[in-house]
């Protein structure tokens, strides 16, 4: 499923900031306008990912004539000069399993015996070393 928000592109001399201002003015920023509608899709695709995992709400999309670049500039303490909102539309299940669900192969080395005690056990090496992982970077 699509999901949309509205993003106001604000440039400087740095290049350009992308700010959902829907999303507690969720921001990203990007030296060049196609990274920063890059940066925004990845942006938008990461936090309504991590969301979702967490169950934390979503607010709906504001209508983009609602909103006013000068506002956002100001609430952001931005210049408001060269600045435009556009949807950013992204899938994020489609975006998740692409960019953030993906797996990658490791190789691992581990002592003789232990292979031997855990191929016994019928233990599946990967999803051990995932839950460890995943026990690891909680804490």
């Amino acid at each position: 499923m699509i999901s949309a928000y509205p993003a106001c592109f604000l440039k400087d001399d740095q290049g350009y900031y992308v700010v959902f201002p829907d999303l507690s003015y969720l921001a990203a920023c990007a030296p060049t306008l196609e990274e920063g509608l890059s940066a925004a899709i990845d942006c938008l695709a990461g936090y309504l990912h991590s969301c979702r995992i967490s169950g934390e709400p979503v607010p709906g999309p504001t209508p983009m004539q609602e909103l006013s670049t000068e506002e956002i500039a100001a609430e952001m303490e931005l210049p408001g000069t060269d600045a435009f909102i556009n949807m950013i539309a992204v899938d994020v299940d489609e975006y998740a399993r692409v960019h953030f669900e993906k797996s990658v192969k490791k190789t691992l080395t581990i002592p003789v015996w232990m292979n031997k005690a855990a191929l016994k056990r019928g233990l599946n090496f990967s999803q051990v070393l995932q839950e460890a992982l995943t026990e690891r970077l909680r804490s």
